[in-house]
């Protein structure tokens, strides 16, 4: 069940990237279209090319955690073998979760919250700005999931 609930959050978040860096491709080309050739840039491209890169950034580090992907620094646990080193890389788990969790999704939660109930929007697009946040405690709950996976059945790796 865990593996399928895995792969089904792997299938969605490659698709939410390829959408993302799709619609950044398309809305930069239009922001060069209509500054060079149009001569009157879009207000609103700019600001939409920012937002997709925090999402591209926090979605796309929540994929990297889970390939294997992102930087670590893995010196300790290399020199380590057996049972040290199953409890540091179980340590370095624990953590990533706990971090995920209090910082990524119960702070994000509480930013989007905030600027939600501010009532804040965005200057050329007019969303709500806590839309562009969501995407901190959805990466963040990512991340814990994928840690947690790790963490109980260490075997499990992406396919």
């Amino acid at each position: 069940m865990l593996q399928r609930l895995l792969h089904h959050t792997d299938q969605l978040l490659k698709g939410l990237l390829i959408l993302i860096v799709s619609t950044m491709v398309l809305n930069v080309l239009w922001q060069v279209a209509t500054r060079f050739l149009l001569g009157s840039p879009s207000s609103w491209t700019e600001e939409l090319a920012r937002f997709l890169l925090i999402w591209l950034g926090l979605f796309g580090g929540s994929y990297a955690y889970r390939t294997h992907a992102h930087i670590g620094i893995d010196i300790l646990t290399r020199k380590l073998r057996g049972t040290s080193q199953a409890i540091v890389t179980n340590l370095a788990l624990v953590v990533v979760v706990l971090f995920a969790l209090v910082v990524m999704v119960y702070g994000g939660s509480q930013l989007v919250l905030l600027t939600l109930e501010l009532k804040q929007t965005s200057a050329s697009l007019g969303i709500p700005v806590g839309y562009v946040y969501l995407a901190l405690p959805v990466s963040g709950l990512m991340i814990a999931i994928y840690s947690l996976a790790q963490l109980f059945q260490p075997k499990l790796r992406a396919e």
